[in-house]
């Protein structure tokens, strides 16, 4: 016995009446989240095929501070770049660039640590994670200072998981993916963003440029969470990555692309994306979490998006974006319904932006809230907060030796994936810097013999992070570990 075809994507009916009402509930909800998160700020808007049926900010702008958030106020939208990258890419495919060509061809340099993969790798591998690049792959040299161009020539030196059966989010392998577009169509990536995508939309508030960022008037400034506060501490210029993560728009433009999405890449009538091309994106091409038993759903992952089904049955796409050093934000779409929501928010991941378009899906399908939603997604980012490092909650020590002369650890130490560190003498301790220009420092406080204590800093580096650099000195060739960068075994420096 056969089917004619797949189960429709209405199988379950929603609850009667269920949009009004959540609609209707919203305001309550989203103030309700925000006051029990403490999250400064947030805007939601919700979109019903081309119609605009909700856009409201929420809060200020910046802690001790009276600007307040509105609709049009601009959010650093983090990873949900990731899928505003994918409609870009699949703009552009036809006449012969597919989400199946190998992104090398496009590529002058490109390599990863197998040459076999190096050759067969595609776009549409990159931006399904499924390239074989480990987690976070070429994040911490972005931390410490390097560029796009550098990060992406220092890949090939990061070993590989299964190709194409291993599922490893990796923000520099999405980017190598979409800047193989860009040269394809013979164009920067922030241009091409521009022209395919943002224009066309009438986007007129969201930037793949940091600076363009800087430049609005209306914006939301980053807080992280400290002490159990957010508070107003960094900055975040996430250039190097912009298609993963470096987008920053309001949710009015956002509401426009939900609409393209929803209806296959038209809008107001005019086709912007082939649906040939786009619905690829919004369909699962990887499994990126196993259910884990057999009375759970799996989770997704298509080229660029989070895709799946949910409780009721509906297909879904949806993304999420962080940054520890200040931003969180969520959309999803639910195509069966013609639905999207999005919301952006100016604190930490604590997943308050999430809690809010649960809980307003909920609403829509169910008549209530089945879950408390904030307290489920806080445990979910809670890893997010855990300290990183060998050294982390220790305190040196009582017995500690005393380390050698410190001249003798001070010098130039050679690393062929984090670059040169030159460490110095200061005062009591020793100042390693790292990156490009040396403007990474890392302060070296003695701990135990050749081992130093360090503080690192950066996006990956949580509230209350603490690392050992641990030198060896005299015989054959010196080193000096530092065991913060040694994730994929590369955190060692000679000379």
């Amino acid at each position: 016995m056969s089917a004619d075809g797949p189960p429709p994507g209405d199988a379950v009916e929603v609850a009667e009446g269920g949009l009004d009402s959540a609609l209707d509930a919203l305001e309550g909800d989203i103030q309700e989240i925000l006051d029990a998160s403490g999250v400064p700020g947030a805007a939601v808007a919700v979109v019903h095929g081309d119609e605009l049926l909700f856009a409201k900010g929420y809060g200020v702008r910046e802690v001790g501070e009276d600007a307040p958030v509105d609709e049009s106020t601009v959010f650093q939208i983090a990873s949900m770049s990731k899928p505003i990258a994918a409609t870009v890419v699949a703009s552009q495919l036809g006449d012969g660039l597919t989400w199946d060509t190998p992104a090398a061809q496009y590529l002058p340099g490109f390599a990863l640590a197998d040459p076999w993969v190096t050759d067969h790798v595609t776009v549409g591998d990159l931006f399904a994670h499924r390239s074989g690049l480990p987690m976070a792959a070429g994040d911490s040299l972005e931390d410490i200072g390097y560029d796009r161009d550098d990060i992406l020539t220092r890949l090939d030196q990061l070993s590989l998981e299964p190709f194409r059966t291993t599922y490893k989010y990796a923000n520099f392998g999405l980017t190598a993916g979409a800047e193989a577009v860009a040269n394809a169509v013979g164009t920067e990536w922030e241009e091409l963003s521009e022209q395919a995508l943002y224009e066309p939309l009438g986007m007129d508030s969201t930037s793949s440029r940091y600076e363009e960022f800087l430049d609005e008037d209306n914006r939301a400034t980053l807080h992280a969470l400290e002490d159990g506060e957010f508070q107003p501490l960094y900055e975040r210029d996430a250039d190097a990555q912009t298609p993963a993560g470096g987008v920053s728009s309001n949710v009015l433009d956002l509401a426009k692309w939900m609409s393209l999405l929803l209806d296959e890449g038209t809008f107001s009538g005019e086709e912007l994306v082939s649906a040939d091309q786009l619905v690829p994106a919004l369909t699962p091409e990887i499994v990126s979490g196993q259910a884990g038993a057999s009375n759970l759903r799996a989770s997704f992952y298509g080229y660029g998006f989070n895709t799946g089904t949910d409780p009721t049955g509906h297909t879904t796409a949806s993304h999420s974006g962080a940054f520890c050093l200040g931003a969180a934000t969520n959309f999803q779409i639910v195509p069966s319904l013609g639905l999207g929501v999005v919301a952006l928010t100016n604190g930490g991941p604590i997943g308050v932006p999430e809690a809010i378009v649960s809980t307003f899906l909920d609403r829509v399908q169910f008549g209530e809230v089945h879950r408390d939603w904030l307290s489920d997604y806080g445990g979910a980012f809670a890893h997010y907060y855990e300290p990183a490092g060998d050294l982390a909650g220790e305190d040196r020590p009582t017995d500690a030796a005393a380390p050698g002369p410190l001249e003798e650890y001070a010098g130039t130490w050679t690393n062929p994936y984090y670059g040169d560190a030159v460490v110095e003498v200061q005062g009591d301790a020793l100042v390693a810097a790292l990156g490009p220009d040396g403007g990474y420092e890392l302060e070296l406080e003695p701990w135990d013999g050749d081992e130093f204590a360090f503080v690192p800093s950066g996006e990956n580096a949580p509230w209350g992070s603490k690392s050992s650099a641990t030198f060896t000195l005299g015989g054959g060739a010196e080193t000096m570990n530092l065991e913060f960068f040694d994730t994929n075994g590369l955190g060692t420096w000679t000379r």
